[in-house]
């Protein structure tokens, strides 16, 4: 406009995108729209958050996804069913043995196979102490994000033992790969046992070192309790699973509700399993359920443990014809992964690769529900928040 130029109109202004109100207090205020991130995978992975705040109060959060996509489920079509294996235990990089397992326990009942006796104990144990992976790393990770260093240095130093005897059992430290259709790839190394039982020992030995800086600490209770408060029926609505879904009082656990491997027996009356719940839904609940968890998964390995020692030498797995094809039909497998609900549809048309392969992620539907813990919460427990939600972004993008 020249400076010449007059408005002479008395219609109101078109308000701007960013209006100026004066709140309460007479003090003028604007909505901000900030980007948290997308963030280097060293952090939570590459999420980005687009929250609209007032002032210091969230009044909307977005998640936005799809950085780390890599098209996983294209993939899976063009592998047969030894290789899809590979792309199934990365999409969450902490539970990679977990992962594995829903691809091939729907591929052999597709199959109508049987797996040895020996071979599900192991897949069992396995499976318990990759779980305990997994949530050591977010016990460490998350006092870290709230400002204490020292808890991630003794959650290493338990992971290491446990980390130690998986990679001598499958000769991986992240990646595994050591279930196949049938069974295992083999046996594991003659001692094993005894070392692995050592390792529990001394993991369960050492655990009160982390919990004791955890539990009762007076600025982690202050900066997570009553904070991000997710309630049941949010998480019904979003399909939220796992600890998560626990800590806001959904006893909810295919292990006990929809038994697989050898779940059936160990959650049984009597048996040392046992599902691990909240009611206050809040991010110290969620970390309280993570915590308790890690002493139900080392219970359970060492029932698997003591069933081990009393089978008697023999097969891990099945032989195979040297081209598999899985029988025309479809099939839903979902398994309790550390992070929650993980779940694989396959769909064969009888040929040695899938026709369709889709994933059903536990990190996807926990992070959705952002939109609705994030909005209420100041900037300073947004971190408090994101942290205790425990995902992996891998897990999400897939």
């Amino acid at each position: 406009m020249r400076h010449t130029d007059r408005v002479t109109s008395d219609a109101p202004a078109e308000p701007r995108a960013l209006d100026v109100a004066v709140g309460a207090g007479g003090l003028a205020t604007a909505d901000m729209v900030l980007n948290i991130g997308p963030q280097h995978p060293a952090t939570h992975g590459v999420l980005r958050l687009k929250v609209v705040l007032d002032g210091e109060r969230i009044l909307s959060a977005e998640p936005v996804v799809g950085y780390m996509h890599r098209g996983a489920e294209k993939l899976f079509e063009v592998r047969d069913y030894r290789q899809i294996t590979v792309l199934a235990n990365r999409h969450d990089w902490l539970s990679a043995f977990s992962s594995e397992l829903g691809v091939v326990l729907g591929v052999e009942a597709m199959l109508g196979m049987e797996v040895p006796e020996r071979a599900v104990w192991l897949r069992t144990l396995l499976a318990e102490m990759n779980r305990v992976l997994s949530h050591l790393m977010f016990l460490g990770s998350y006092p870290l994000e709230l400002g204490a260093i020292t808890p991630i240095f003794y959650a290493f130093r338990e992971r290491e033992e446990l980390q130690a005897v998986m990679e001598e059992a499958s000769g991986g430290r992240m990646h595994y790969m050591f279930n196949r259709v049938g069974g295992l790839k083999e046996d594991v190394p003659a001692g094993w046992l005894g070392r692995v039982a050592q390792a529990l020992a001394s993991v369960r030995r050492r655990l009160p070192d982390l919990e004791s800086m955890l539990v009762g600490n007076e600025i982690l209770l202050a900066r997570t309790r009553g904070v991000g408060v997710l309630d049941a029926a949010t998480v019904l609505d979003y399909g939220v699973s796992g600890p998560i879904a626990r800590a806001s009082g959904v006893d909810l656990d295919l292990r006990r509700d929809d038994p697989y491997l050898a779940y059936g027996e160990l959650f049984a009356p009597g048996g040392p399993g046992r599902v691990v719940t909240r009611p206050e839904g809040d991010c110290l609940a969620r970390l309280d359920v993570l915590l308790e968890q890690v002493h139900v998964s080392l219970d359970l390995a060492d029932a698997c443990l003591d069933r081990l020692h009393g089978l008697p030498a023999g097969p891990v797995n099945q032989r195979l014809p040297k081209v598999l094809k899985v029988p025309e039909g479809e099939r839903y497998t979902a398994t309790e992964n550390p992070l929650g609900l993980n779940g694989y549809y396959l769909v064969s048309r009888g040929e040695k690769t899938p026709w369709r392969l889709k994933l059903r992620s536990a990190s996807f539907g926990n992070v959705q529900v952002l939109s609705e813990v994030l909005p209420g919460c100041v900037v300073a427990d947004m971190v408090a928040v994101l942290g205790s939600m425990f995902f992996v972004v891998g897990d999400v993008d897939k």
